[in-house]
């Protein structure tokens, strides 16, 4: 091996780039390791959520990027390589966009050698992704009226097309633009007007959250249609989050909750397509599950609120417990300080997740058979060990209390290996739930349990559209269109998402 000196530039301008790029490059990686660091082993009010945690490493890629383009001023041929680089790595651009063609020919086609004239052998083709930043049009509708000369007062003339907001300026489409923003983009209406004011359309954000609701109520059968839809299914997920909801009355907020049932059985190559659908309440009180899931009979996968037994009390109803909640007790334990048996049930516990990994996506015959061959006796041996642990240690401890949550739910969290159907942890509707988390961070409360039903009913669509890999703007916008010219109720489930999904969207694993 030569040695480094060797592979270093002469041109002191390219050696002086390499050293900022390193130095860029090592900078970059200092700040990951300490957002990893904090977000991992951080206090509790220090730890960083997921969305900060991005900002942090976007803020450490831009340094990165800014160290580049100064290497570059210094020595114009890492530009060269860098810019090679780009080309292999970022691949191509989406075929359905329009493309706009610019041909950069030369002016002299006569040779500048001997003066003959030069032919084609060639070209070199690139692609650059721009932008139109959104405009607004105007949709104007004559509608001529016609008389007849003999009857003077007859007048006949077209009907008007038929409108969301009557004697209102939005179209279907500007209104589905709206509710995209507010519930998958996350930007409260206010924001919004303000986006709009720029461009000289002064909408008022109470103007913006009267189509809000209009459109929410023309929803509703669908959002009812598509929870009815999921209960019929065999095995379903369940979880709550919370939903703050102003009362005026006391001039405070009140804690209403938004409940999510989904269903995504890609995992082991089911056929019904991914859904979600969220119900707006003003408490957490058990009954709300067993009103919600009236009529459901199979399986479903929760986390460990005692609410939920009460379903499994009527007999319909078998649970399936998270492995994930189970764990996250032992790391806590673990990433505090020296715990050898936090650290040994993680240890177990993380060879039933390497089991889960090499069986995503294969059925639900093959992943219950490897499950009985494999991970079937790491649990029977972990459930003795976890016992006596818990008799050699007091019982008023974070480690006790850990290991009781795992034993008294025992049954429902081993009932994966039975059923292949069943996943190991409950994160498909913990996913479902992270957006909700992003609109109450930025919205902060809803207005009242109205509008918090309106986020239940616009939010199970969206959302159930993300899982399809459906654009919602176009899903929203044709629904809305075909409701608003008198789509027949008794064919409401050509409305779903799952109406407009191709088969191929469906074949994609979670």
């Amino acid at each position: 091996m030569p040695p480094i000196t060797d592979a270093l530039p002469d041109d002191p301008s390219t050696l002086k780039a390499m050293l900022i790029a390193e130095l860029v490059q090592n900078e970059r990686l200092r700040q990951i390791i300490k957002e990893l660091q904090r977000h991992r082993f951080g206090r509790r009010a220090e730890t960083l959520p997921e969305d900060q945690l991005l900002l942090g490493l976007e803020e450490a890629e831009q340094t990165e990027a800014a160290g580049e383009a100064e290497a570059e001023r210094i020595a114009p041929q890492a530009r060269a390589e860098r810019a090679t680089r780009r080309r292999m790595n970022r691949g191509s651009l989406p075929a359905h966009l329009p493309r706009v063609e610019t041909v950069v020919d030369i002016e002299d086609k006569a040779c500048p050698c001997c003066g003959h004239g030069l032919h084609r052998i060639g070209e070199d083709v690139s692609e650059r992704l721009d932008v139109i930043p959104a405009q607004f049009k105007v949709l104007v509708v004559r509608r001529p009226k016609y008389g007849c000369r003999a009857c003077e007062e007859l007048v006949v003339q077209a009907p008007a097309p038929a409108r969301l907001i009557e004697g209102g300026i939005p179209t279907e489409a500007t209104v589905a633009e709206v509710l995209v923003s507010k519930y998958a983009d996350h930007l409260p209406l206010y924001r919004q007007a303000q986006i709009y004011a720029r461009q000289g359309i002064n909408l008022d954000r109470s103007t913006l959250a009267d189509w809000v609701g209009r459109a929410a109520f023309l929803l509703r059968p669908i959002h009812e249609r598509l929870l009815a839809m999921l209960k019929s299914s065999a095995k379903l997920f369940a979880d709550e989050t919370t939903a703050p909801v102003l009362d005026p009355g006391r001039g405070r907020t009140k804690t209403g909750q938004l409940w999510a049932y989904a269903r995504d059985d890609r995992p082991w190559g089911g056929d019904d397509p991914p859904g979600v659908a969220y119900v707006y309440a003003p408490d957490r009180k058990a009954e709300r599950p067993t009103a919600h899931l009236a009529g459901f009979k199979g399986v479903l996968q929760v986390d460990g609120y005692a609410g939920y037994r009460v379903l499994a009390d009527r007999g319909d109803i078998a649970l399936a417990f998270c492995w994930s909640h189970v764990r996250r007790r032992f790391y806590e334990l673990a990433s505090a300080g020296p715990a050898p048996i936090a650290s040994e049930a993680l240890e177990r516990i993380g060879r039933l997740y390497a089991i889960e990994k090499d069986i995503s996506g294969h059925t639900a015959e093959k992943r219950r058979a490897v499950r009985q061959e494999k991970s079937r006796p790491i649990l029977e041996e972990l459930e003795p060990w976890l016992s006596e642990k818990l008799a050699m240690i007091s019982q008023k401890t974070k480690l006790a209390e850990a290991i009781r949550y795992a034993l008294s739910r025992w049954e429902g969290l081993t009932r994966f290996i039975d059923d292949g159907r069943v996943e190991i942890d409950s994160n498909v509707v913990e996913r479902s739930i992270r957006p909700i988390a992003l609109n109450r961070k930025n919205a902060l409360f809803a207005g009242s349990d109205g509008g918090g039903e309106h986020w239940a009913v616009i939010a199970s669509l969206i959302e159930t559209c993300k899982l399809c890999d459906l654009e919602p703007h176009a899903y929203l916008t044709n629904v809305i269109t075909k409701i608003v010219n008198g789509h027949p109720n008794s064919q409401i489930d050509d409305l779903s998402p799952w109406a407009y999904i191709t088969a191929h969207a469906l074949k994609a694993v979670a």
